[in-house]
């Protein structure tokens, strides 16, 4: 008899299984580079890590 531990596990497992599935078959292998994504939005790294509103 499989325990429901073995079914959550189980779940899990398709969960993931699902989303590797979806991201492979929307994947256009197109890639960005971080400081090209942050420029594209009018900052700079060196802004983006003086911000005193960021994490410390």
């Amino acid at each position: 008899m499989t325990s429901l531990t073995d079914l959550q596990a189980l779940e899990r497992d398709l969960r993931d299984l699902a989303l590797v599935l979806a991201r492979a078959s929307t994947d256009t292998g197109g890639r960005s580079d971080l400081d090209a994504a942050i420029e594209r939005y009018g900052f700079t790294r060196a802004d983006l890590e003086s911000d005193p509103t960021g994490p410390a």
